[in-house]
């Protein structure tokens, strides 16, 4: 079973950037976050409850979850949300956020003492090469010159989280971890809301039917798997499956969203992906 989980990631992960579209069209992005991570806060800590997890801890390992989720949770989905919410393609912004595997590669060397090697440099620089060609003289254009810089920021904020979660490597459980993350992007996301924002939620049926999916199968499913693979893999090895998100989510936002990249968009997602693939393979 742990031998498909790299693969259950990829499809639910990609598919969390295409129904982040019909939630933020019935809400604003920080509002949304906060009430989704509410509820996932508070169902972690049922769950923690239910199979009789200690929940109480020492103030290091809760400050350290905290500060994970506010990385995870607050700074990297908030400028994914909030990119998409100002026009940024679904897929372009994947691309973006996705280069975090190239990123993690060449800090985990100086971070976390892992090897990293010239295939990994090469990939990096093809990384970045394909993610500047499906930029493009777009930045300004059609892409938001905000929303780009949302998502670069998005981009660093989900390659600190992964570098800071594997060094901590705290013994608390999955589902306590997980629920004090929780807490730090719901707290993260209501004092955005406080001092930036007027927060609003319609409640329609495809605002319900997209949060539940990010809910139940993005942030119990695949958050959850994205932990355990974290914990029980090198950094640059967990993030190595990344490299399969940004054709697949393309592929996603192709079908249920109607985005079409043109050629040059086409060549830099493949010089990008086999960027990261060249940086991650074994």
């Amino acid at each position: 079973m742990v031998k498909i989980f790299p693969f259950i990631f990829i499809i639910l992960w990609s598919s969390a950037f295409v129904t982040t579209k019909p939630i933020i069209d019935n809400s604003d992005p920080f509002t949304a976050l906060a009430f989704r991570f509410f509820i996932v806060a508070l169902g972690f800590f049922l769950f923690s409850i239910y199979t009789k997890k200690k929940i109480l801890t020492n103030q290091k390992n809760i400050i350290q979850s905290l500060f994970s989720g506010v990385l995870f949770h607050g700074v990297y989905l908030g400028g994914v949300f909030y990119s998409i919410s100002i026009g940024m393609p679904t897929g372009i912004a994947a691309l973006i956020v996705t280069l975090q595997p190239i990123l993690t590669n060449a800090l985990a060397g100086k971070f976390l003492g892992e090897k990293v090697s010239f295939k990994q440099w090469l990939g990096i620089a093809l990384g970045f090469l394909g993610a500047a060609l499906v930029l493009g003289f777009d930045i300004g254009a059609s892409l938001p010159v905000i929303g780009v810089i949302a998502s670069f920021i998005a981009l660093l904020a989900i390659t600190t989280s992964t570098l800071w979660q594997k060094k901590i490597s705290n013994n608390l459980p999955l589902s306590v971890s997980n629920m004090y993350q929780a807490i730090g992007g719901c707290l993260f996301h209501l004092i955005i809301i406080f001092i930036f924002t007027e927060p609003y939620i319609n409640f329609t049926p495809t605002f319900m039917i997209a949060m539940s999916h990010q809910i139940f199968l993005v942030s119990f499913g695949a958050f959850s798997i994205l932990m355990f693979l974290i914990k029980n893999n090198s950094a640059s090895k967990t993030v190595s499956i990344f490299f399969l998100i940004p054709p697949t989510t393309a592929i996603m936002a192709w079908l249920f969203l109607n985005e079409v990249l043109n050629n040059l968009d086409l060549i830099g997602f493949a010089v990008a992906t086999l960027g990261v693939y060249i940086a991650t393979r074994k």
